[in-house]
């Protein structure tokens, strides 16, 4: 039996998106071992696979780093001899990796195997991104992490190495894109050369499990309009205050309206629910998205990449907040495909309720036109999950 290693971080969308990888090659009759945080076990041993836990044999090299995903160039630094040998010994013949996993990048290449890369993101460039990242802000970068970078470049021969290798670490043998090839288009696909699509969907059927402790709501009422607003779970660890003050700004928008009903998602930060809620929104830390947006008529949105696939498929409307990361650019791209309409004019930019029912009033203005928009997309959404055989035997040739 051929023997695939899988290398995916703590982060769940992720990983939600490596589930299908995980499955299809387990369905091929691979052995899919699957290096990962403890929290996936579950989610690994339903799809097929067979779940290693990484972080009990190597723990965190970097607790201090900031963006987050620098400390994942750390452990790579501390870890990435060690785990060659790992798939040394379990006789691995190819490595899945998501980008941010930089120790299976760097792991595969030590112990020369060929290894496949599952994008982090929409339309992550890597030199655009990395010049991005220089004057970031949040950057914050540790001790460990620059002697972490250090033996990249001089042990292991990763010349590019920096902090910001969690965006670099593409592979020369295939990249994989988790969107419909509609969304990149033939110059913004060069850079993943050699690209495959696979979209973001764990399957047409069932597009996403509910997150484990999900609460709040099943569903809407029998409100009339139906706002769902969520801004993820990775957004709170950088930009809690400004994610609040637009949350309550939709709140606020949506209780002037007799006929509107909000669900709003905390994606299981610690915040004051209660200062949110309205007689007409519910607040929750969790809810079970993909029922939630079977209801919707609007979903205020961050723009993740997971998110932003389901809604289309579930054929909601969206009205864009992004905040960082590959969110404005994706945003973009919805506004020019007809599926969505700015709720600000830039990324964090404040935004009242004013500014909500504005927003509101151009999205519903547009409704017919939007859902034809939206039907199309679902099409494209539809079609990458059919040709997901295709991308499993062109992983699965990489073995041979």
């Amino acid at each position: 039996m051929t023997t695939v290693a899988f290398f995916c971080m703590r982060e769940p969308g992720h990983f939600q998106r490596m589930r299908s990888l995980i499955a299809g090659l387990s369905g091929l009759g691979m052995d899919a071992r699957v290096f990962t945080h403890r929290d996936f076990r579950g989610d690994v041993e339903r799809a097929g696979g067979t779940f290693v836990d990484l972080f009990a044999k190597y723990p965190p090299a970097d607790t201090a780093s900031l963006p987050v995903p620098c400390r994942h160039v750390s452990f790579a630094g501390r870890y990435a001899g060690d785990v060659a040998r790992d798939l040394a010994a379990i006789g691995a013949s190819l490595v899945v990796y998501d980008t941010f996993a930089v120790v299976g990048f760097v792991a595969a290449r030590l112990a020369g195997l060929p290894h496949v890369n599952v994008c982090a993101g929409h339309d992550v460039e890597p030199s655009r991104f990395v010049e991005l990242l220089k004057t970031d802000p949040r950057v914050r970068i540790a001790p460990e992490c620059h002697r972490a970078v250090e033996t990249l470049r001089t042990l292991h021969g990763i010349a590019d190495a920096s902090p910001f290798s969690y965006v670099t670490a593409l592979s020369p043998h295939l990249n994989v894109c988790c969107e419909p090839p509609e969304f990149l288009d033939e110059a913004e696909r060069r850079p993943f050369e050699p690209i495959a699509f696979h979209g973001s969907l764990p399957s047409l059927e069932e597009p996403g499990d509910p997150p484990e402790g999900a609460g709040g709501p099943a569903a809407f009422d029998d409100a009339g309009l139906k706002v769902y607003v969520s801004f993820g779970t990775v957004i709170w660890r950088y930009y809690a205050n400004e994610a609040l003050a637009a949350l309550r700004a939709v709140s606020d928008a949506v209780a002037a309206r007799r006929d509107a009903r909000a669900i709003l998602s905390l994606g299981g930060a610690e915040a004051d629910a209660a200062a949110l809620a309205r007689g007409n929104v519910t607040v929750a830390r969790y809810v079970d998205q993909r029922r939630i947006l079977a209801e919707a008529d609007v979903y205020v949105t961050h723009h993740g990449l997971n998110s932003t696939h389901e809604a289309i498929f579930h054929g909601v409307p969206m009205l864009s907040y992004p905040f960082f990361w590959d969110q404005p650019a994706l945003a973009r791209k919805c506004q020019r495909f007809g599926i969505a309409v700015p709720l600000a004019s830039s990324p964090r930019a404040p935004v009242g309720a004013a500014d909500v029912e504005a927003a509101l009033a151009a999205l519903l203005v547009r409704g017919e036109p939007m859902k034809r928009a939206l039907a199309e997309a679902r099409r494209w959404e539809e079609a990458v999950v059919a040709g997901r055989g295709a991308v499993l035997r062109r992983i699965a040739d990489l073995c041979r």
